[in-house]
């Protein structure tokens, strides 16, 4: 049939009124104009004039008439149009008795407001369809409610199901047909038969050449490198990047790679050959540039673990080896130094000759001690030592590790650089060449790059022992050149231009026409103007008025103490909670009926439909039998960490090892993940007992650790949460205030938490946008506090210790009492002025994703100090930053809050610690996107937990109300959907189809004893 896309709800709402018409829906379709309301008072009786409305409304919702049942309305409809007209709703039966005047009125209202049938509109709709598949990658499911908006919002009456489901499958089979040729059409003989070979498998191996290079490097060594840069370079020399699709839309670029990387060979080769060919063509195109950003994840990590960090603790070691030596000599010189401070007193009353100090000296420590004591102090203090001295003179003799190397990261990774990188780049092309060069270089050979040479570089570079006079050790230069290219490029002063991860976030900011056009929208968005000055000045005024609620509240405001012009502030107590509060949570919790955690996934799948999100990666809807077991098993297995064996059933169709393998690889992504988490988070709104817990306007962050005990270039070190000897990643993941995750990005280690927070909010899954945001106090500054601010957060962490905090006025002249020590530093708002025109075009940039914040914040930063634009958003953030401090300090509710939003971030943790319990908690996977993956499942399988819980709560309370108990609203807010010990993680995973017909499981007795 042409309609099998279409689902069993689609199919049963299309030109059909729901059971309910909402209170929105009623205002927007049945409230009368003047227009209609003249003509509907024209008509000659009652009846007449409730069922011409009730035409006029309908088609105005459902975009057609209902000629055969004019007034088969919901009784919710019939009322509210009865109400405006005055008319008992009764009479509406009798308009049922001409058949020919609903006819009539239907033509009258079709003249009176331009509607028109769907001959006369179609072409329109199918532009507007075939634009949609050529800019989106939406399935037929999507285009389909999309068309029936459209045809209602452009009073284009319906056609019949069947028309409209072909029309949408045919123009999006010829539109990406069309967009298949196209790609097809570019591409040149030569490029057409290297993508082609891709497919091949060698005679002497089991897999493709496509699905070789498709595997990224998973360890950080000198021989990993060189095989990452020979899969860029072997990548890059198909030549699809010289192939122009610059016109081609970006997501259906994406779309197409993701296919590719994803499929196999045999199934890339059975696509027809315009398919296969733009398939090939945007999947190579993604390998290019994916394949630089994995060798250079190579060389950071290598940089990082290999080299510096490993110097670093020789470099420590050595010190402490030579402490006791360096300690010796520095007690001889001391006593030498005595013994010449008392003869220069001496030397006052009568004259004292050389020999007789030196004799003097000699009685306590020999001449020759004394003289290997200078040496000594000498050489491990030399006058232009540094801090990085030590572990420098280490890295010189790790040269091996990149000499293998250099040069060909030169050939292969096309880098460019700023004003500041640029010294770098031209130091590292003169250095390339001289690690396979046997040629004696001299200090004037490389004295263009003095800059880069200078500190406890100089010595090893020009002052090598074992190296002749005037020469210089080339080993040392090319260490001291691989440092200073590795600062610059986790700066991105240093960026590749093939690269996205690695790439330059300068280039993604939006410019010219494109930021001219999106300008009004941004500003409009964020609530900013083009000129600064009424915009400060309201901030200043809020600052002030800050400073004095809290001066004005100190002497109420027990909490607060300054100790010698110290603040000191005491840690928030326990609140009281209601009466009965224990009573209630330990009923509503006893009430919550047991269930297998396959069970809950089962129940929610039902319930919500979120199974129905997870698109196929070719764009098609799944026509599987019993998909919802095959989904629910994986989602077990990845969320518990347990694999596919318990899982896995021989005997069941939906859960073989093979159909459990083929919904994994086609059909859980990403994008499918998070499309599910915003369908939960929409249908958790709709619970009654969620608006206890909060607007969802309320958002937190916070990092879940956990160790990846094989290699993965996206994990680091950190024995502090990972072990000595292994290494994790990072799940930093955003919660909102009633307790569902609004998604999450996954961290190398344990790297700065706040470079990522914005990007994770930016790219939440669902749910309305936050407009604070809380984190723990841990790292923040200045600069994110402005970045926040600008995108329209507030950013609120929690503040451990304000002893040390510093304050920022912009009022010099101001006395602050007690808060004076503590605010002496001011806010450069001249600063903000000059730079504002580019701070809006960066928070334009942020807001439409045009760029990374992580990114974006080592850009504007230089040593954890920001410069230039970066400067500016420092003393932007310090006003909102003071603001923050001073709400803390005066708001025991808001410091509460705080804590509560923390504790539940916490508490989701633990929860989640609990369903991921295989494995002893640890990952093992192998690449960043498996690692994403897995994580998102457990982010969705947390939610389903969630809104299970709201619901079986919801029902709980209405319960125990019905009984009688006085639960408070107050009461509510203190519940959590987080409980979980009527929940079995494990050892059950069975999927049975729940019956969500026939209601919600029955609640348990409070009352009754557990057996």
């Amino acid at each position: 049939m042409p309609h099998d896309f279409l689902s069993d709800e689609q199919i049963a709402r299309y030109a059909r009124f729901p059971a309910e018409v909402s209170v929105s829906e009623l205002e927007q379709f049945f409230r009368l104009d003047s227009q209609a309301r003249a003509m509907a008072t024209a008509k000659r009786g009652p009846a007449s004039k409730l069922g011409w409305t009730l035409q006029w409304g309908t088609v105005r919702m459902l975009g057609v008439f209902l000629p055969d049942n004019p007034t088969g309305l919901p009784t919710s409809a019939i009322t509210f149009v009865a109400e405006q007209l005055d008319i008992d709703p009764a009479c509406v039966g009798e308009y049922r008795r001409r058949q020919q005047t609903a006819y009539e009125h239907s033509w009258e209202i079709r003249d009176a407001f331009g509607y028109r049938d769907f001959a006369a509109g179609q072409e329109e709709l199918r532009t507007f369809l075939a634009a949609r598949v050529w800019t989106t990658e939406e399935g037929p499911r999507t285009l389909f409610d999309r068309a029936v908006v459209y045809l209602v919002e452009n009073k284009v009456l319906l056609p019949g199901l069947t028309v409209l489901a072909r029309m949408v499958a045919t123009v999006r089979r010829e539109e990406n047909a069309r967009l298949h040729a196209n790609m097809h059409q570019r591409l040149p003989t030569t490029v057409q038969t290297a993508m082609t070979g891709l497919l091949h498998v060698p005679e002497d191996r089991r897999r493709s050449e496509l699905e070789r290079l498709r595997s990224e490097p998973t360890r950080a060594s000198s021989h990993a490198m060189v095989a990452a840069l020979d899969r860029v370079s072997e990548i890059s020399s198909v030549g699809t990047g010289q192939i122009d699709v610059a016109d081609v839309p970006a997501v259906k670029l994406d779309a197409l790679a993701k296919y590719g990387l994803k499929s196999k060979a045999p199934t890339l080769r059975g696509l027809d050959e315009y398919r296969k060919s733009a398939t090939l063509l945007a999947t190579v195109r993604s390998l290019e540039t994916s394949s630089v950003d994995d060798a250079l994840d190579v060389l950071n990590l290598l940089m990082v673990s290999k080299l510096i960090n490993r110097s670093v603790r020789e470099g420590n070691e050595d010190k402490l080896n030579r402490l006791p030596e360096l300690r010796m000599a520095a007690k001889n010189m001391a006593q030498a130094l005595e013994v010449l401070l008392a003869t220069s007193q001496d030397s006052h009353e009568q004259a004292v000759s050389l020999p007789q100090v030196w004799n003097a000296i000699e009685e306590v420590v020999d001449r020759q001690k004394l003289v290997t004591a200078v040496n000594t102090v000498a050489e491990q203090v030399p006058d232009d030592a540094d801090a990085a001295a030590e572990w420098r003179a280490r890295l010189v003799k790790r040269y091996r590790t990149v000499q293998g190397f250099i040069e060909l990261l030169l050939d292969v990774i096309e880098f460019d650089a700023t004003e500041a990188g640029q010294p770098v780049l031209d130091a590292l092309r003169t250095a390339a060449p001289m690690a396979r060069s046997r040629k004696h270089y001299r200090a004037e050979d490389i004295a263009a790059h003095a800059e880069l040479t200078g500190g406890s570089w100089k010595r090893p570079i020009f002052a090598n022992p074992n190296v002749d006079p005037g020469r210089i050790d080339k080993t040392a230069f090319i260490m001291c050149v691989m440092e200073h290219l590795h600062k610059a490029l986790r700066r991105r002063d240093v960026f590749a231009r093939g690269g996205d991860r690695w790439g330059d976030p300068r280039a993604r900011l939006l410019s010219g026409q494109q930021w001219e056009h999106t300008r009004p929208t941004v500003l409009a968005a964020l609530g900013l103007e083009s000129e600064p000055a009424a915009h400060l000045a309201e901030l200043a005024s809020a600052l002030e008025d800050g400073y004095h609620r809290v001066l004005e509240g100190l002497s109420t405001n027990t909490a607060v103490q300054f100790d010698g012009g110290k603040l000191r502030m005491d840690p928030l107590g326990a609140g009281a909670e209601p009466p009965l509060m224990g009573q209630f949570r330990a009923r509503v919790e006893a009430m919550m009926p047991r269930v297998d955690f396959p069970d809950l996934l089962m129940e929610v799948a039902a319930r919500t439909g979120f199974t129905r999100d997870f698109t196929h990666i070719s764009g098609a809807e799944t026509r599987m039998e019993d998909f919802n077991a095959s989904l629910c098993a994986l989602l077990v297995s990845e969320a518990c960490n347990i694999g596919l064996t318990p899982v896995a059933k021989p005997g069941v169709a939906a859960l073989t090892r093979s159909r459990l393998h083929q919904v994994d690889q086609g059909y859980v992504r990403a994008e499918t993940i998070s499309a599910a988490n915003a369908r939960l988070i929409e249908a958790q709104s709709d619970i009654g007992i969620v608006d206890s817990w909060g607007g969802g306007l309320l958002a937190s962050a916070d990092g879940m650790r956990f160790v990846v005990p094989v290699n993965n270039l996206h994990t680091r070190a950190n024995p502090k949460y990972f072990g000595l000897r292994k290494r994790g990643a990072t799940w930093l993941n955003v919660v909102n205030d009633q307790v569902m995750g609004l998604g999450g990005v996954v961290v190398p280690g344990t790297l700065r938490d706040s470079l990522f927070i914005l990007d994770a909010i930016h790219a939440r899954d669902g749910g309305e946008k936050p407009e604070r945001v809380v984190t723990d106090n841990a790292s923040y500054s200045d600069l994110v506090f402005g970045l926040f601010a600008i995108c329209g957060y507030q950013f609120s962490p929690r503040i451990a210790d304000l002893g040390d905090t510093r304050l920022w006025r912009t009022n010099t002249h101001a006395h602050y009492g007690p808060l004076d020590t503590m605010s002496r530093h001011t806010v450069h708002l001249d600063k903000i002025r000059a730079h504002w025109e580019d701070m809006l075009r960066v928070a334009g940039s942020l807001t439409t994703g045009a760029v990374r914040a992580h990114d974006l914040m080592r850009m504007l930063s230089r040593d954890g100090r920001p410069i230039g634009l970066g400067d500016a958003f420092a003393h932007y953030g310090r006003i909102f930053k003071t603001l923050h401090l001073l709400q803390f300090l005066h708001d025991e509710s808001y410091r509460r809050m705080i804590t509560a939003q923390l504790n539940t971030s916490e508490a989701r943790h633990g929860l989640a610690r609990k369903i991921c319990h295989g494995n002893r908690g640890e990952l093992r996977q192998r690449y960043r996107q498996g690692l994403e993956d897995q994580l998102g499942s457990l982010g969705l399988a947390l939610n389903a937990v969630v809104w299970w819980n709201s619901l079986y709560i919801d029902a709980a309370v209405d319960q125990l109300r019905a009984d009688g108990f006085p639960a408070t609203e107050d009461m509510c807010a203190r519940l959590s959907p987080l409980i979980c010990e009527h929940i079995n993680f494990l050892g059950s995973y069975t999927f049975p189809q729940p019956d969500v017909q026939a209601g919600l499981r029955p609640l348990r007795d409070p009352e009754a004893t557990e057996e």
